[in-house]
This record gives C-alpha cells, structure tokens and sequence, in this order.
C-alpha cells in the first residue's frame, strides 16, 4: 500500500459541516432502472453521518472520500454499490469502509471488490454477529468487522468467527452495531497505515489480533481478556 492514507466511505452521506471537509464525494442512484451519479445530497438517515464521525474518532484527520447510495430509506443496490466501489478507487482510496451489508451476493458486487483488493485497497464491511453471510463482509479478502459492546473508545476484539475477524466500540446512541464497530475499526486501521505505510492486509490483520484488548466472541459473563 502507497504511504499516503485516503479512507473512502460508502454510505448514505453526511452533514453540511462534515462534508466540507471532504476531499470529494459522489452520489450513485438507480432511475428507471438505470444507474445515475451526480452530486451527493445531505445525509437523509443519519446514518453516513454517525459512521464518519465514528471513523475520524479513531483516525484522526485523514483525508476522506464520501460515496452515497442510500437516500431517504436504508436500502441500496448492489450495481450502486459496485460503481461507488470503483469511484473510490479511482479516486486513490487506500482503504474503504462499508457498513453495510446486502443478503445477496451478486456478480457486479464481487467483480468490484475484486477489482479494488487487485489494486490494494483494503476493505473493511461490517457483519452481523449473529445470522446469515452478508456482501460484501463475505467476500474473500475482505475485512469482517462487527460491534462488541465489550470495547470501550480505542478497543477492539478479535474474535475469528465465521461471522467476523474483529469486532469494534459502537458508541451509545443506539445505531446499528456492526456499522459504527466496522466504522470504529476502519478509522483504527487508518491511523495504523498513516503511521506504518508499509503495511499489507496480513500485516494488519496480524497486528489488531495481537493488540485486541478482547479475545473470542462475546459470552454471558465473560472477563477482561
């Protein structure tokens, strides 16, 4: 991976206020069928919002790239997916959070990811901790990052499940989990690539599993770790 840092969000937007301090950002939107882009609009849900915020939490201020395909409901399509994907990489993302996660694995969805590890991008996608496979957490070479309510600000866990490598700190404001811990992760992750560039996703996979603060999923009763 290239020594400078640039984390690519693929969401539903964000504030005014945090979109100003973005270094560029794209809205991707089926028409009658067919795929639109255009200029991003104001974050509708909330939810690209909260995952950035949670992201700079934990990086610091690292140069970031918005990709919006959800508008005023939570739900997008893979084609939108796959193209903001490819944006990104055009655009020089290093690393791209999606905290999301879509029940069917599609072809244009797969070739996307596939195309984006080809060029060294890493991927982080945020997975239930319990349920069925989601895409693209479910893709090989992709990052599975879920919440543990274990982890408090600046702590993880590995847990080296079907469902996820590592889990993350997902705040208090009662969003979903598995978003704001891939989200929490991925912004930990960045701050390691801009203080050790040289690192490959096995390097760093390696190092958050010696560094968790928890190790093994979640159970009833389970101690410090």
């Amino acid at each position: 991976m290239g020594s400078d840092v640039r984390v690519g969000i693929i969401d539903s937007g964000c504030s005014l206020e945090q979109a100003n301090g973005l270094l560029g950002a794209r809205r991707f939107w089926l028409e009658d069928g067919q795929l639109r882009e255009g200029a991003m609009l104001p974050d509708q849900l909330g939810h690209g919002s909260a995952v950035l915020a949670g992201l700079e939490r934990e990086a610091g201020a690292v140069p970031l790239l918005m990709a919006q395909v959800f508008g005023d409901q939570a739900s997008t399509s893979a084609l939108q997916v796959a193209a903001a994907l490819l944006w990104l990489v055009e655009a020089g993302a290093t690393l791209v959070n999606l905290s999301l996660g879509l029940q069917q694995d599609r072809p244009v969805l797969h070739q996307a990811c596939a195309e984006a590890l080809a060029a060294g991008v890493l991927l982080c996608a945020s997975s239930p901790a319990q349920g069925g496979p989601v895409y693209p957490a479910s893709y090989p070479g992709v990052l599975q990052l879920t919440g543990d309510a274990r982890c408090a600000p600046g702590e993880w866990s590995w847990l080296g499940t079907r469902q996820a490598d590592f889990g993350g700190y997902v705040g208090t404001g009662g969003r979903a989990g598995a978003s704001l811990g891939c989200a929490a992760l991925s912004g930990r992750i960045a701050a390691l690539l801009r203080d050790e560039p040289g690192m490959d996703r096995q390097q760093i996979h390696a190092w958050l599993r010696d560094h968790a603060a928890f190790s093994g999923p979640e159970r009833r009763g389970a101690s410090h770790g």
